[in-house]
Parts: C-alpha cells; sequence; structure tokens
C-alpha cells in the first residue's frame, strides 16, 4: 500500500473534521469493522463456550453473537455523535461523563485497554510469523527484531491516521474473505475423518448460555467510547451507524462461526494454527496463516489509532502527532515481552471494572437522558472544558466498579454490572438534578 504525499499525517485531533473531509460512506465503514473482526482475539470466547462451557456449537454460536450484536448496536450508537459534529469518541466523551472521569479515568483506561491488545495481538503475530519463516526459509529471526518490525509498522499506520486505516482495511478485504472461505472448507472436508466431541457430552444450559453472551458483550462493549474516533468522516449519522454496526455482526458472525466449530471439532481456540496445519495443500495452509496475519495487523492499526486519542484526550497539549508516535513506542516496547500475553491478564481482569460501569453510563447518558441530541450550549462546554464534574457518573462509577471486583467471576458480572450501572446512573442523576434545582 502506498500512502501518497497528500495524506501525510493526520492533523485533527481533539477539534472537529472540517464537512468537506466527511466523505466516508457506509461500505467503507463496513469494510474496516468486518477487517477488525476476524482476528485470533475474538476466537476465544467462542471456542471457549464450547471447551469449557459445553454448549452445542449451534447454542455458543447464538450465545457469543447476540451479546456481541447487543454490544455492537451500543457501538454504533455512541459513533453518532462524531459523525455529526466531527468530534472523536474520547473528547465527546466529556459532555456524558464530565470532563474530569473522562479525562482521569475513562481515557487511561481505554488506553491501557489498547495497548493491552496491541501488545499482545503482534506477539501472536510475531510468534506466528517468525515459525513460518522458520518453516519456509529456514531462517531464524530473534523475536525481538520480528516484534519491533511488526509493531513499529501498524504505530506508523495508525500514525498516518484514518486514511491508513480504511485504504489498509480495503486493501486487506479480499485476502481475510478469501481466508475465511478456505477455513471453512478445511473444517468442512476434515470433519468426517478427525476425531470430534461426542454429542452426548455437549448440553444445553441456560445459565451457562447467558454466561458467555455476557462475556461477549463485555469483550466489545468498550467500542462505545472510541467509535467515534472513526465515525468522524463519515458523510452522515445514518452510514456512520449502518457501517459499524452491518460490518461488525457480519464479521463476528463469521468469525463465531469458525471458532465454535474448531473447538467442537478439533479442541483448539485458534483456527489459524490449526487449519493451516491440516490443510492437505500446504498453499491453503500458508493462506490460511498469511490471513491471519493481516487480520492482526488491521485490528492493531485500530488499536494504535484509538489508543492515542485516549493519550490526546488526558494530554491535549502534545497534540495527536506526538500522542500516536508515544502509543506506538509504548506498544512497540511492549510488545518485546512474550510473557506479557500470560501476566496481564489479571490486569485486564481488573480494567473491566472500570470499563464495564463507564461503558454504561456513557450508554444511557447519550441515549436515554440525552436521547441521542447533544445541545448547543453542552457542546460549547465541551469545547470549552466547562464540564468539570458529573458528579451523578463519579458515584455510579465508583459504587459499580466495587460491585464488579465481589462478583465472583463464574458469575459474569459484566452484562449485570452494565444494568445495574445503568439503573444507579438513572435514579442519582434524576435526584441530583432535581435537588439542585
Amino acid at each position: 500500500m502506498k500512502i501518497s504525499k497528500r495524506d501525510k499525517f493526520e492533523k485533527y485531533g481533539l477539534e472537529a473534521v472540517p464537512d468537506s473531509l466527511k466523505q466516508s460512506t457506509w461500505k467503507e465503514f463496513a469494510i474496516i469493522a468486518f477487517a477488525f473482526s476476524v482476528n485470533a482475539g475474538n476466537f476465544i470466547v467462542p471456542a471457549l463456550a464450547v471447551m469449557q462451557g459445553n454448549l452445542p456449537w449451534i447454542a455458543a454460536l447464538s450465545a457469543v453473537w447476540i451479546g456481541a450484536v447487543l454490544a455492537f448496536f451500543c457501538v454504533s450508537a455512541l459513533s453518532m455523535p462524531g459523525a455529526l459534529y466531527g468530534l472523536p469518541g474520547q473528547y465527546i466523551l466529556r459532555a456524558f461523563i464530565g470532563t474530569w472521569l473522562a479525562t482521569k479515568i475513562a481515557s487511561p483506561i481505554r488506553g491501557l485497554t489498547s495497548l493491552y491488545w496491541f501488545s499482545v495481538q503482534t506477539i501472536g503475530g510475531t510468534f506466528i510469523l517468525q515459525a513460518v519463516i522458520l518453516h519456509y526459509l529456514n531462517v531464524q529471526i530473534p523475536f525481538a527484531l520480528l516484534a519491533i518490525l511488526i509493531a513499529s509498522l501498524m504505530a506508523f499506520l495508525a500514525l498516518v491516521g484514518y486514511n491508513a486505516v480504511k485504504k489498509v482495511t480495503r486493501l486487506f478485504l479480499p485476502v481475510l474473505i478469501i481466508g475465511q472461505g478456505l477455513m471453512l472448507y478445511v473444517i468442512f472436508t476434515e470433519i468426517p475423518i478427525t476425531n470430534t466431541r461426542v454429542s452426548s457430552e455437549a448440553s444445553m444450559h441456560w445459565g451457562v448460555f447467558f454466561f458467555y453472551m455476557s462475556l461477549a458483550f463485555v469483550q466489545y462493549i468498550s467500542g462505545v467510547s472510541a467509535s467515534s474516533d472513526m465515525t468522524r468522516y463519515a458523510k452522515s449519522v445514518r452510514q456512520g451507524f449502518a457501517g459499524m454496526f452491518f460490518g461488525n455482526s457480519a464479521g463476528y458472525f463469521i468469525t463465531a462461526l469458525i471458532g465454535t466449530l474448531v473447538a467442537t471439532h478439533f479442541q483448539s481456540i485458534n483456527p489459524f494454527v490449526v487449519l493451516s496445519e491440516l490443510a492437505v495443500n500446504p498453499f491453503i495452509g500458508l493462506f490460511i496463516t498469511l490471513s491471519g496475519l493481516l487480520a492482526m495487523i488491521s485490528i492493531n492499526i485500530g488499536n494504535a489509532y484509538t489508543g492515542g486519542f485516549s493519550l490526546l484526550n488526558t494530554w491535549p497539549a502534545l497534540g495527536r502527532i506526538k500522542s500516536a508516535l508515544l502509543f506506538g513506542v509504548v506498544g512497540i516496547i511492549l510488545s518485546c515481552f512474550p510473557s506479557l500475553s500470560t501476566e496481564a491478564a489479571s490486569i485486564i481482569s481488573l480494567l473491566g471494572a472500570g470499563i464495564v460501569p463507564l461503558s454504561a453510563i456513557i450508554v444511557i447518558d447519550y441515549l436515554w437522558i440525552k436521547k441521542g441530541v447533544i445541545s448547543e450550549e453542552q457542546l460549547i462546554n465541551v469545547i470549552s472544558g466547562s464540564y468539570k464534574l458529573n458528579l451523578a457518573a463519579v458515584l455510579t462509577f465508583v459504587t459499580m466498579s466495587i460491585v464488579y471486583l465481589l462478583i465472583p467471576k463464574e458469575f459474569s458480572p459484566g452484562m449485570l454490572v452494565f444494568i445495574l450501572t445503568s439503573l444507579l446512573y438513572l435514579l442519582l442523576k434524576q435526584y441530583l438534578d432535581t435537588n439542585r434545582r
């Protein structure tokens, strides 16, 4: 892919994108969202629904897809402010949860989460690429060197900005679609001759069904704080919403289908690895591996792009270029430590205690309290920095974060805490607003 001189680096940070640049259609957003969907990290929950939840594959597929679609609806709805006002998601959060909570809590949490996934995705992709190079070229490249090269490429593309994200995902899309088709081909040709799970071992339990539905919901609901980062370049609200929702939903359906089938018949959580090894034709196996690497690059460009806006919202003085550079440098360094992929799991679990309550407050404030409309006065308050503290949001966040940590993990607190947070915030907001009058 060639970046023209006209593109250079995206210069719009927290300021609004001019109307003349709002030219992206729903198809372009659908391509971006679809390209982000099919990656190794997204196969984990569908596979676990089969392998640990013991659900039949059709029940596992239904559970995780329903949970994900509910989250994608919220994510798509929160893309609307970006299309309306041309502002990034992290910045517009100030109108929903107040400047203090948005800059001191929400953006740092989003930034850390993006950094973690950027690093873990890079680590996983580096291991795959290292193995492919050794197998086909008989050359052993040091892990750290390969990780730095891959991470630097993705960080640079994120630094270029939205145009790079759009062009890369459009370029990768045919390979990703063909790769998914080949994965399904290998699955259905290998099922008859492979030892599969005995069908009687899998059983339908509604408690388990809702548990994995909740896990899928929680995995994607954090996107509500960043979806406007992309749709600020949309032609209209409808174009942004439709593209994000269709692309995410369709992409995840294919992901969940492949993930549950591979878990059912091959007992693996990584379809890229197992299917490339099972492919009779080595070129098919190589193509599947290539599609996995391109999927990793796609999602990681998105992680780096939105992660840079998280830093920018906390430290506006950095500017977009410096914040993107800082995110990229830290991401490259962390990608050199393979142990991070296992040691940081507990950190992400703790971050969930902040992500879920914040996401619920954002969704309820925008869709229920503000009815999907930000008034001119509220918009001026955001731009001028007058939104200092949303007391109802702060009290709700602190309370429900503690509740999240107290609920045992086996009860899947994510969706429950999301619902409870929504109710508590509505009550507190109404009470405080009434007393303020």
